[in-house]
């Protein structure tokens, strides 16, 4: 079976959609499905030869990011869709009109991941603008592509509940990405904390992701007020880069947090990162607009227990409270939670283990079989 996939972003960007893609593109190789991608050149990229990059250029106040040439992305997938079984499109910018337009010439099925809540975004990057109308033609925009397609994969039921509550009428099915879980199941944790002049016994939470403002990591700054009234030596560690990174220092300044807060950057995701994880005693996290919370998974894969919200796709993570606290939706209650924890080490081994028995229910391999599954699925209905 051979799958085109159409993105307006991936790797060398890092974000969840990169993430995914790649994910699944390892995994579907097992079941028999080849994949070829249509992604964005950003001109410090390996060549790989399942993946054509289309040019684009950069966008204002967004350096990470690249807006592709229409008629590039729109050649390029409409190439590719001549010779496939399904078009799968990851992204509802250019590569989502590029794959209806191919999938509709040369009549193939056609489904799309929704992998972000933009009515949850948009006030962060368009303040200016009233909420309400923002929010209105989200919705509006979202519903019409997805009402154009054959199938809608979407990470959580909390992304489905809200899809319908939009309109959305194109059958939809919940299948997150998986974990790879050899990848998060090792680390050195005395050499990253050597590295990095973190105390053997120092306990440490972590925060892992795009530090942007959806992220709420303010939140999490703001908790650690209250953890280290109890817990003195306790440290938050903040791995990522992104737009809030300066709002964040200042905020941690202005708390007299400068001493407890750490800020890592950019950690690569194969070498450094599961060492991370790996000298972290809890995993920490406040967004309240995330569709899946893979980077949760993740950390529950090393061991790591998670200290959390539940929102949005994270719910159905941790509505089992198997290796993770749910403290209410407020910093000090927050903070309290994560100082009880940090107090009592003598629960971690549990946590730990119940952290990872659960992440590997979220195996990388049997999701992917189960969107392999959904190829076929609509490849049978089409005909």
């Amino acid at each position: 079976m051979r799958v085109v996939m159409a993105s307006d972003v991936y790797f060398p960007r890092i974000n969840g959609v990169s993430t995914s893609i790649e994910t699944f593109r390892r995994r579907l190789a097992e079941h028999d499905v080849e994949v070829r991608l249509i992604a964005p050149e950003y001109g410090s990229e390996s060549q790989d030869d399942w993946i054509v990059r289309v040019p684009g250029r950069r966008i204002p106040r967004d350096p990470e990011d690249r807006l592709v040439k229409w008629r590039a992305m729109h050649a390029a997938v409409d190439a590719a869709a001549r010779e496939c079984d399904v078009l799968h499109v990851q992204t509802p910018f250019v590569a989502h009109y590029a794959g209806l337009a191919a999938a509709r010439r040369w009549r193939r099925p056609v489904l799309a991941t929704y992998h972000t809540l933009f009515e949850e975004y948009l006030g962060h990057y368009a303040p200016f603008l009233p909420a309400r109308l923002l929010r209105a033609q989200a919705r509006a925009w979202s519903r019409r592509q997805c009402n154009a397609l054959d199938a809608l994969v979407v990470p959580s039921t909390a992304m489905r509940e809200r899809l319908c509550e939009y309109g959305v009428r194109a059958p939809m099915h919940v299948l997150p990405t998986g974990i790879p879980l050899a990848q998060f199941g090792q680390g050195d944790r005395a050499g990253f904390r050597a590295r990095h002049g973190i105390e053997p016994e120092r306990p440490v939470a972590l925060f892992v992701g795009r530090v942007a403002h959806e992220k709420n990591i303010g939140f999490l700054v703001e908790a650690m007020r209250t953890v280290v009234r109890r817990v003195p030596d306790a440290c938050l560690l903040i791995t990522g880069e992104g737009p809030a990174m300066e709002d964040l220092r200042r905020q941690t300044r202005a708390l007299g947090l400068t001493a407890k807060v750490c800020f890592l950057g950019y950690l690569d995701r194969h070498t450094e990162l599961p060492d991370c994880y790996a000298a972290a005693d809890a995993f920490v996290f406040a967004s309240r607009t995330e569709t899946q919370g893979l980077v949760l998974l993740e950390a529950m894969a090393a061991g790591l227990p998670a200290i959390a919200l539940a929102e949005m796709g994270t719910r159905d993570i941790l509505a089992p409270l198997r290796g993770a606290i749910v403290p209410p939706d407020d910093p000090a209650a927050f903070g309290r939670a994560m100082a009880e924890y940090f107090e009592h080490r003598e629960r971690w081994p549990a946590l730990s283990a119940a952290a990872r028995d659960y992440a590997a229910e979220w195996s990388d391999t049997a999701l992917a079989g189960r969107m392999a599954d959904l190829y076929r699925q609509l490849i049978q209905a089409h005909r």
